[in-house]
């Protein structure tokens, strides 16, 4: 078995006295595609949020590609890094968040090429090439001068998904990425997912298309109340679970 992509171990999250991460383990190994399911309020975006530390765990640790994100390790204690040293490890983690979160005043190229030209200092030139290259594995190539206002929110979900793989991170984090499309768009996005999944891409989806779990997912992870409560193959998790609180959304859902 390869080494974790990622590896989230005994993961704790509290905001004052509501607990919100139960001591989560998770592991994700290179080229797999994980799906985490469960009710609002699960914990299921804070425990992506940790992955790349926008959310600073209390207990635990989360390493990705052997490194341990938000921390350096000295002996048996963690210190956590300062801001720039975490911004770095976060050009490790694309995330695609639920609304987008694209620059307006910014073309589409514009956006996909914001982060490398200011965070890396690549070559400008090279850059443009990876963001046409990108635009048009997602089916944008010929949006590439519009801006976000001119597009519809499939189209500026498949821009944040390219603008999330223009750094060439270990791993892409989705945060319900079809959360906020219309129902007639969303398969658009799904597509280009299932493609990045084809290709190899590490991923970690938080979502509510059943669907996509079943086709995509290597993994599928089921939380409630802060704990993954079960996880396993989607044909297990989804068709016989095992957890009476798994059968229970699943009653719901499908």
């Amino acid at each position: 078995m390869s080494t974790p992509m990622v590896d989230v171990r005994g993961v704790h999250k509290s905001y004052g006295p509501l607990k919100v991460l139960r001591g989560v383990d998770l592991q994700v190994r290179p080229g797999e595609v994980t799906v985490i399911i469960g009710p609002s309020g699960s914990g299921k975006s804070t425990l992506l949020r940790t992955i790349n530390h926008l959310e600073k765990i209390d207990r635990g640790y989360v390493t990705v590609d052997g490194e341990f994100i938000g921390y350096r390790r000295s002996g048996d204690r963690l210190y956590e890094l300062r801001e720039r040293d975490i911004l770095r490890q976060r050009a490790k983690i694309g995330f695609v968040f639920q609304n987008f979160n694209l620059f307006p005043h910014l073309t589409v190229r514009q956006n996909v090429t914001e982060a490398p030209l200011s965070g890396r200092r690549r070559p400008r030139d090279q850059v443009e090439a990876l963001a046409d290259e990108l635009l048009e594995q997602v089916g944008l190539s010929d949006k590439a001068d519009a801006y976000p206002r001119q597009l519809s929110g499939g189209q500026q979900q498949r821009v944040a998904i390219a603008r999330a793989l223009a750094l060439r991170p270990k791993v892409v984090l989705f945060d319900e990425p079809t959360s906020a499309l219309d129902p007639e768009l969303v398969g658009e996005v799904l597509e280009v997912m299932k493609n990045l999944a084809r290709s190899g891409t590490t991923m970690i989806v938080v979502t509510h298309e059943i669907g996509f779990a079943r086709e995509v997912a290597d993994t599928v992870a089921f939380m409630d109340a802060g704990r993954i409560i079960e996880h396993g193959p989607p044909p297990q998790v989804l068709d016989s679970p095992r957890h009476e609180r798994t059968r229970a959304f699943l009653a719901k859902v499908l």
